[in-house]
């Protein structure tokens, strides 16, 4: 049976993370309080994050970016997921041949 949390971002009680995403602070908050669902939209936040601020992730101070990044998106004041939304399903078929 999985582990079950009470997520911060969709607002109620799913399955959580197998295990802390990353050492530190954050990621036992994360590992705490986040479900593995919503865990799944970060990577998507991140690359726009990424790409919006033309971030270098070698550079220490754009790791710390993305990670106060990290944080907003999950426990910030607007984190919470509308109420009722729920994720488009995924694209189907493949990239579109020319």
């Amino acid at each position: 049976m999985p582990r079950m949390v009470l997520c911060v971002k969709l607002g109620r009680e799913l399955p959580g993370l197998e295990r802390q995403p990353f050492p530190g602070p954050l990621g036992q908050r994360i590992y705490e309080q986040v479900s593995a669902q919503a865990y799944g939209l970060w990577p998507a936040q991140a690359t726009l994050i990424i790409n919006h601020y033309g971030l270098s992730l070698g550079d220490p101070n754009a790791q710390r970016i993305l990670l106060q990044q990290m944080e907003e998106f999950f426990f910030g004041e607007d984190a919470a997921m509308p109420e009722g939304w729920t994720p488009a399903p995924p694209a189907k078929g493949g990239p579109r041949r020319k």
